[in-house]
């Protein structure tokens, strides 16, 4: 399931950088930016994390969370995905250096929210790291970053989006299960009361509330704006009525249960091009 969320925010989250590279405007693009990271840093990363966070237990042991310290590291995974797109998406031409930069900061900041949410677990016993394989995880995220970083500003057919989501949704659980497994637990004293904070199922619904609204919310931006051909559609529509030296008289609203249908020498679509 970590999997599959992992591909899917990294889906969305690399159609819309590629609208990035079309924007018109700065508004846009900082648009089409906020939106990618919101969907690579929320649902690519942090959702990934906190459902793979699910498969980790201590037995005889309950586990709570930390509620504050859990949205904390939400909001570090989408700052960190944000902050390096913002870097690597500076200037007309790619840049290795800009993507050096970018993928440092972003992979940084992923392995920050990672350690941030197990830190957020709550339980009655010592938790302990094995140096290496942090290191090893923070490595991963750094070259998963800037991965995700170059796919996101190069990528362009259909095909190649989806390939570059696969391989995404590998490097960011590569680096969840690595950090994991560098996570050893000590119990301590039996007797002691149940730790304080969330259980996982308490959060599992707010958050699949989350994912839900905000993969449709995703999913309705990208119907919902006007696409280049929309756009080179609109433009000839203009061209023609220039050149014909008119303006498209306003259609009035259909009446109930009616059709009309437009009988002006203007009643011409953006397809015709052959002026028959």
């Amino acid at each position: 399931m970590s999997y599959t969320l992992s591909v899917l925010g990294s889906l969305l989250g690399l159609i819309c950088a590629s609208r990035v590279r079309t924007a018109h405007s700065a508004g846009w693009r900082t648009w089409w930016l906020t939106l990618a990271a919101v969907a690579i840093g929320g649902t690519g990363i942090w959702t990934m994390h906190f459902v793979a966070m699910l498969g980790f237990s201590v037995t005889d042991m309950p586990i709570r969370y930390d509620v504050t310290v859990t949205a904390l590291s939400a909001v570090l995974a989408i700052a960190a995905v944000g902050i390096g797109l913002f870097i690597v998406a500076r200037g007309t031409r790619t840049h290795a250096v800009r993507f050096i930069i970018g993928g440092l900061f972003a992979g940084l900041g992923v392995a920050a929210m990672h350690f941030t949410g197990m830190y957020a677990m709550r339980l009655d016993g010592t938790i302990e790291y094995l140096t290496s394989r942090v290191v090893a995880a923070v490595i991963i995220a750094v070259v998963a970053a800037t991965v995700a970083l170059w796919l996101a500003m190069t990528v362009r057919r259909p095909s190649a989006i989806v390939a570059s989501a696969l391989v995404m949704g590998v490097a960011v659980n590569g680096m969840h299960f690595t950090g994991m497994s560098a996570m050893s637990v000590r119990p301590t004293a039996a007797g002691l009361d149940p730790p304080s904070g969330a259980t996982a199922g308490t959060l599992l619904i707010p958050i699949g509330l989350a994912v839900i609204f905000g993969v449709l919310g995703l999913a309705y931006a990208l119907m919902a704006a006007p696409t280049d051909e929309d756009r080179a559609a609109a433009a000839y529509l203009a061209s023609r009525l220039e050149q014909s030296g008119t303006v498209a008289p306003p259609v009035p609203a259909p009446r109930a249960g009616s059709l009309r249908t437009p009988t002006t020498s203007t009643a011409w679509t953006f397809r015709d091009r052959t002026n028959q």
